[in-house]
């Protein structure tokens, strides 16, 4: 699917990520997916604070990581996130790349949607707080 806004941030595996053997526990790289997700809200200037003030909380409602090859304590990794829905859901695809050679380690997707805090009802539609800001970039029209 075509990315519509991405972001890119490093990560060096640090020692309390690895396993006895030196290898990336499985879990850490929803972690990591976090912070690259984290990089592409602040570009979108649609971060965790800014949703929550716009009156709309933005749960992960499923994820999905396909483990490709593995990654070892101390080795440098790029991971991408890239936004490839936004209509009624926001949905933002990874992939985490050995810095050395390019290969991909992992990749995987989330799906958030927007919840009313108020209410607390799921919304079958984006919230304008974060149509507007998507229109400010050129990615949609604003109605």
């Amino acid at each position: 699917m075509k990315a519509l806004l991405s972001a890119e941030v490093e990560v060096t595996v640090p020692f309390h990520d690895a396993d006895p053997m030196g290898v990336t526990w499985h879990g850490n790289y929803l972690r990591y997916f976090e912070v690259a997700r984290c990089a592409l809200l602040v570009k979108l200037d649609f971060s965790y604070r800014q949703m929550e003030q716009s009156g709309y909380l933005w749960p992960i409602v499923d994820a999905r990581v396909k483990y490709v090859k593995t990654s070892t304590y101390e080795q440098r990794l790029t991971v991408q996130a890239h936004l490839v829905e936004f209509e009624n859901r926001l949905k933002i695809e990874y992939n985490i790349l050995e810095q050395e050679n390019g290969d991909v380690v992992t990749k995987g997707f989330t799906i958030q949607v927007a919840v009313d805090s108020n209410k607390g009802e799921m919304c079958f539609v984006s919230p304008p707080a974060l149509i507007e800001r998507l229109a400010k970039l050129g990615i949609c029209a604003q109605d």
